[in-house]
């Protein structure tokens, strides 16, 4: 790819630059049939996971954020996930009949999409955006976070050189190696669909851009442990979600909301876990040093380990401990651990009765991270309900890792994507994760029926008994 710099008053012609080569590329997929785009992001997967320790490493030294490990399990697992998940959809051409209603739908692409990217992930979002366009018969322009340029640019290029080896234009597949706010925003202007994941500035860009865009909104989930879970299986979990990657997810838990009956029970069961419980003195070093202004967090401490966020903050932890835990009471601008913290701090809330259980869920989610997840250890399926009735959140995870569950497991049905829709609860277009419909325009034929009029009878006889006529 060519290496456009930046300079001043150019970023519209270099933006051009990528759609023109974009738009040509398109036109050439836009004749693939289902087997060949299937093919191309079979070989795009492969070479991903094939090199997934590589990828981890450059990220890991790139970004400074997160786990080696994990990263690689992290690129694996969702990559193979979102293979699996789309591997036998049909894109291309028609790809649903139905007699009885006489409609055809046949699936053609988008066009170009803009895929914007975040530090946080920079490793497995530009494979499952691109793999989704690719599928779709679409080109994708990753314009990712400048913090991970590199190893977007890496990926990028193992991608392009993969479907070039099956006959494809490479440009189906381009990635800005200098990225900036400016030409972020440039692209967002000129493509055909954005895909944006990122900060709030950034998905507010994308709404605001003119063009149709799915964004995420803030993250900040909450997990409710009442009194009929497993103590310890719980707390196994929690710690799973609380630490992976270093909590670079914003599916990460934030807060768990624990029983009073079994609240201490369970503390004790976090900390054999690794937690470390903070005292009163450590809680405040937390949190002056945690946040630089009211919902600015110190990038000194996201995606760290705990012992090095306990240094900065002015106190030192047992090497074995794996994450904070501090106790909390209120919830709000002057409560900042209430808030998303993208760091294995977890906030510990007690309560008394599942009603105000629910009420803390809103609380929290309604001081940040609306429309986003919560999650509930319990085996009690009437909470379960009402806790998913009652609140306004897209994903409600049972008895599991929320950082695991909220973007796709093997053991749940949630679809594999790293982009988590907030709905307009989060001012986002969908609540859903966003996934292989969302790259596809949709045609509907329409062929006659016998037609099927209802009698007023049916239409209004249930209101008619109750009420009259």
């Amino acid at each position: 790819m060519k290496n456009t710099q930046e300079t001043e008053g150019n970023v519209h012609e270099v933006i051009k630059e990528y759609m023109t080569r974009a738009r040509k590329a398109q036109q050439v997929a836009d004749t693939y049939s289902q087997e060949k785009v299937d093919e191309l992001v079979t070989a795009m997967a492969w070479v991903i996971v094939s090199n997934a320790e590589e990828i981890a490493q450059l990220t890991q030294e790139e970004t400074g954020l997160g786990r080696l490990d994990h990263k690689i399990v992290k690129l694996q697992k969702k990559v193979r996930g979102c293979l699996r998940d789309i591997k036998h959809e049909k894109t291309r051409g028609i790809v649903e009949v139905n007699p009885k209603t006489g409609i055809t739908k046949i699936a053609k692409p988008v066009g170009v999409v803009g895929a914007i990217t975040p530090v946080t992930n920079p490793e497995a979002t530009p494979v499952i955006k691109s793999m989704f366009a690719i599928k779709g018969g679409n080109a994708v322009i990753v314009a990712p976070h400048p913090r991970g340029k590199k190893c977007a640019s890496k990926i990028c290029e193992y991608m392009r050189q993969t479907i070039e080896k099956l006959g494809a234009p490479a440009d189906l597949i381009q990635c800005i190696p200098e990225p900036t706010v400016e030409l972020s925003k440039e692209l967002m202007r000129q493509c055909d669909l954005i895909a944006a994941t990122g900060g709030e500035a950034m998905v507010h860009s994308a709404y605001s851009s003119g063009k149709p865009a799915y964004g995420v909104g803030v993250g900040n989930a909450c997990v409710i442990v009442d009194e009929t879970a497993d103590i310890k299986d719980a707390a196994h979990k929690i710690m799973l979600g609380k630490t992976f990657d270093w909590a670079t997810s914003c599916s990460a838990e934030n807060s768990i909301i624990v029983e009073e009956s079994i609240y201490n029970k369970l503390l004790e069961a976090l900390q054999s876990e690794g937690g470390y419980l903070a005292n009163k003195e450590e809680k405040s070093a937390l949190q002056k040093t945690m946040w630089t202004a009211p919902k600015m967090l110190n990038r000194a401490i996201i995606a760290q380990p705990a012992t090095k966020i306990a240094e900065i903050a002015g106190f030192t932890i047992p090497e074995d401990r794996t994450f904070l835990m501090v106790e909390e009471q209120g919830v709000g601008v002057d409560y900042p651990f209430s808030g998303e913290k993208l760091s294995v701090v977890l906030t510990v809330y007690k309560y008394k009765g599942f009603d105000n259980a629910i009420a803390l869920v809103n609380k929290l989610t309604g001081y940040m991270g609306l429309g986003h997840s919560c999650g509930i250890h319990s085996f009690d399926d009437e909470r379960i309900d009402k806790l998913a009735l009652q609140t306004k959140t897209g994903r409600v995870i049972v008895r599991q890792p929320q950082s695991y569950a909220n973007s796709g497991d093997w053991c749940n049905g949630m679809p594999f994507s790293l982009s988590i829709g907030c709905g307009t609860w989060g001012n986002n277009a969908s609540s859903e994760n966003t996934q292989m419909k969302h790259f596809l325009n949709v045609t509907l034929v329409a062929r006659p029926i016998e037609p099927v009029i209802p009698t007023d009878e049916e239409l209004f006889g249930d209101y008619w008994a109750k009420y009259g006529k």
